[in-house]
């Protein structure tokens, strides 16, 4: 009995030692692979061409080494839970048709000419094959988004009226506000400008005369929030029309006595003459007021309010959710990720 147990002792110890070794045993990535997805290889080449299309590569260009790594292992990140979501997606029936990539591509090209929609391509480093990519996969997540995900969101009117009772102070408002649009230009280039047209001034001379020219055309009635989007300097506003939401009446003050005199003299949809200052050129409009006190429930503008937080919550939670169930479904193989542990602390 004794020899029997000594030899089943050797043989359970001979299986953990090659199970140990089999665990250890790393499996070699393939040529130029970044990461593995299901089987499917993302490659240096796709998170290369990802990066250098980010913002971050365009306005960091002498980042150190190790913050680059940094944003790449984000950017690959990103492009892992991509991959993932596209696959649900084909597994679905969901992949956005040439169709629907032929009409996004229509709506982007619908204010540009063909020149300046070819430099904004190429300001951004991309292809047209590239954009047409980049685009059926953010339409294809986009409609496994609203299969899985969206759908699911319900908001009642009790949950509007108790997130009401639980937040009423911050419906008090405690003075006046104005809820303002801008539409700025500077004589500086600033590489964080991004509004549709790409158009920046460059001294003071093209600023002066870009925002007459902008003056000119909202007086001919051209739309203030087209223009903005396609002209307006300002990178936090441009996107949204000029948009700089709701501003207390101290704050006007603040800035400026005049500025708030000028602006409450304004009536609701009217626009102010360009106003100079010290960092350009500023037209602001006017989009309506709000007195000071308690807002009631019965509101449209609260209750709206209160929908949209409510729903953007629960939208931004089952997403979250959604992705990392995903992932703990998917086999995923990042391969940047071991090297750059692997490296670390070897001298270069």
């Amino acid at each position: 009995m004794g020899c029997h147990k000594m030899q089943r002792d050797f043989v359970v110890l001979f299986a953990a030692l090659g199970a140990l070794s089999l665990v250890s045993c790393k499996h070699t990535p393939p040529a130029n692979v970044a990461a593995e997805v299901n089987g499917h290889a993302i490659t240096y080449t796709d998170l290369e061409k990802a990066f250098q299309q980010s913002a971050f590569a365009q306005q960091n260009p002498g980042a150190n080494e190790d913050l680059v790594m940094s944003q790449k292992m984000d950017m690959l990140g990103s492009l892992i839970t991509n991959e993932i979501l596209l696959q649900r997606a084909e597994k679905l029936g969901l992949t956005a048709v040439d169709a629907d990539v032929d009409s996004e591509i229509n709506k982007m090209k619908a204010p540009y000419t063909k020149e300046e929609f070819d430099r904004q391509l190429a300001d951004r480093r991309m292809s047209m094959e590239d954009l047409r990519s980049q685009i059926r996969q953010r339409l294809t997540v986009d409609k496994l988004v609203n299969k899985e995900i969206t759908s699911h969101v319900n908001i009642t009117d009790a949950d509007i009226t108790t997130f009401y009772n639980a937040n009423k102070a911050s419906f008090n408002l405690a003075e006046p506000q104005v809820h303002l649009a801008l539409i700025l230009v500077t004589p500086d280039a600033n590489a964080n400008i991004r509004n549709l047209k790409n158009s920046k001034a460059h001294n003071e001379a093209e600023a002066r005369a870009k925002i007459q020219e902008i003056e000119e055309r909202l007086k001919r009635g051209e739309d203030f929030v087209m223009l903005a989007q396609n002209y307006s300097e300002d990178p936090d506003s441009a996107p949204n029309g000029g948009d700089k939401g709701f501003i207390p009446e101290s704050a006007l003050e603040k800035a400026n006595p005049d500025l708030r005199k000028m602006v409450m003299s304004l009536p609701v949809n009217s626009f102010s003459p360009i106003i100079h200052t010290q960092d350009g050129y500023r037209i602001l409009k006017v989009i309506s007021r709000e007195p000071a006190g308690q807002r009631d429930l019965s509101d449209p503008r609260v209750q709206q309010n209160i929908r949209e937080n409510l729903i953007n919550a629960k939208d931004q939670l089952l997403k979250g959710a959604y992705y990392e169930v995903a992932r703990n479904g998917s086999k995923i193989e990042n391969y940047l990720a071991r090297t750059i542990l692997e490296n670390a602390g070897k001298n270069k």
